[in-house]
């Protein structure tokens, strides 16, 4: 009899706090995996006086303790993420584009790390597809990259919120190969669960589980993620992300406008403006505008010219280019730039598989095929049934957060300028949210913000 295994993909960007998620998955805890710990960001009113005088120095030492080790953390092997460039644009074109006028968002850091774990778990032609697709030549560089991908991105300091979870949801029934799970547990930093394949209780722990990791914002989506009876092993990875703009909108200046759809339809959102210099860049059909991420990456908003719509975009190579390779001279200017973004919350929900076979995954989908020896040798016929990828994204004044899961079953300062361009995002747009090593954490195409 064939069995399954599950991916399930979601992610969001939210600006909420975390959602208090009750917690059913202790009970089915084998074991729990340990992350780094990180000297926490210090409060400066924790260094305001009875008398109301700061302690520079007080916050200083401290403050300096805490860049430190930041930069510890964060401090990778050179050329860490050399060469994944490929698999971001190939993903993010095919995984982002044909939205007919729906918002999407995609993680692809938590794709990476999902087929990073299911490469683990597979041999033979399965894995050289993955292999093939994340564009690593072997096992050794892609667990080398992969742990310092986790570690670079990783924070959770009370300044940046980037935490990256992965766990794994074993048969109670079955054998599983202890040097596997012990890899994965060592280099995704994946917690272990083991239960009774299509309980009910066993669900709803793996439902939490993903809720607690996302702050309880994907609640409607996770209601979807189930494990039935034929399913051998589950895998899932999560990424939440939360951080401030470095200089934030003022709400007083937020007002009613008109947003221009793709259709010819118009629609009113709320759009926060703000004036300031800013380096404006522009390509031959796009313009795009940074905002810097207090303590983080950036937030890229991507504007098409009048005419261009977003599939043409994100399919277009100087798109890529200018995504992954910042350091080229590009056309810009330094400039006051008036932006008007709207306030969105958008959510989208993709299926991957079709995806993923266009991109030359495909003996996983097939049980005459797959390869998932690595794991155990207790069932035959093991294949890859469905790939789900949700995702939300909201930004305010005050910033942005962001969050994703993969369930996996089987079966300086200068002269302001004089110069001033305006930048409407009043119609359809891209934008990316890049982490401190300047790769895509999330990317996007907001079609209606209303």
């Amino acid at each position: 009899m064939l069995k399954r295994i599950l991916i399930c993909i979601l992610g969001m960007v939210l600006l909420n706090s975390c959602a208090a998620v009750p917690v059913s998955h202790t009970g089915f805890l084998l074991s729990a995996a340990v992350y780094p710990e990180m000297a926490a960001y210090p409060n400066e009113e924790d260094y305001i006086g009875a008398s109301g005088i700061f302690d520079d120095e007080g916050f200083s030492e401290v403050y300096d303790a805490w860049r430190a080790d930041k930069r510890t953390q964060q401090d990778q092997p050179e050329g860490y993420n050399d060469g994944l460039e490929d698999f971001y644009s190939r993903t993010i074109q095919t995984f982002l584009t044909d939205a007919d006028g729906a918002n999407r968002v995609y993680s692809p850091l938590n794709v990476f790390m999902a087929l990073g774990m299911l490469a683990e778990v597979t041999d033979g032609e399965s894995r050289e597809q993955l292999l093939s697709l994340l564009g690593v030549e072997d096992m050794e560089t892609l667990r080398n990259k992969a742990k310092a991908i986790w570690n670079a991105n990783y924070s959770n300091d009370g300044a940046v919120t980037s935490i990256l979870a992965s766990s794994l949801w074993l048969d109670q029934d079955i054998s599983y190969t202890k040097e596997t799970l012990d890899r994965l547990a060592e280099i995704y930093y994946a917690s272990s669960f083991q239960g009774e394949m299509g309980s009910q209780a066993y669900n709803k722990a793996l439902q939490d589980w993903l809720n607690e990791q996302t702050g309880g914002m994907l609640e409607e989506q996770t209601q979807d993620v189930n494990m039935d009876a034929e399913t051998i092993l589950a895998m899932a990875t999560t990424v939440f992300y939360r951080a401030k703009w470095q200089d934030e909108f003022s709400e007083s200046k937020t007002a009613e406008g008109e947003f221009h759809l793709a259709a010819g339809d118009t629609v009113t959102c709320d759009f926060m403006h703000r004036s300031g210099s800013s380096h404006y860049y522009w390509e031959d059909n796009f313009a795009a505008v940074s905002l810097g991420l207090n303590g983080s990456g950036e937030m890229w908003f991507l504007l098409p010219d009048e005419g261009v719509s977003v599939d043409e975009l994100l399919t277009d190579t100087d798109t890529m280019d200018f995504l992954f390779d910042k350091e080229t001279e590009r056309n810009s200017k330094y400039l006051i730039v008036n932006m008007a973004v709207p306030k969105f919350d958008v959510v989208s929900d993709i299926e991957l598989s079709k995806g993923l076979r266009e991109l030359g995954i495909t003996d996983v989908f097939d049980g005459s095929k797959a390869d998932f020896s690595p794991v155990t040798d207790e069932a035959e016929e093991i294949f890859l049934s469905d790939v789900k990828h949700a995702a939300r994204v909201t930004i305010d004044e005050k910033g942005c957060t962001a969050a994703a899961y993969t369930v996996m079953r089987m079966a300086g300062a200068a002269m302001p300028p004089e110069e001033e361009v305006d930048f409407v995002l009043d119609r359809p747009f891209v934008f990316v949210i890049t982490g401190a090593d300047g790769m895509p954490l999330f990317v996007g195409v907001v079609n209606d913000p209303a």
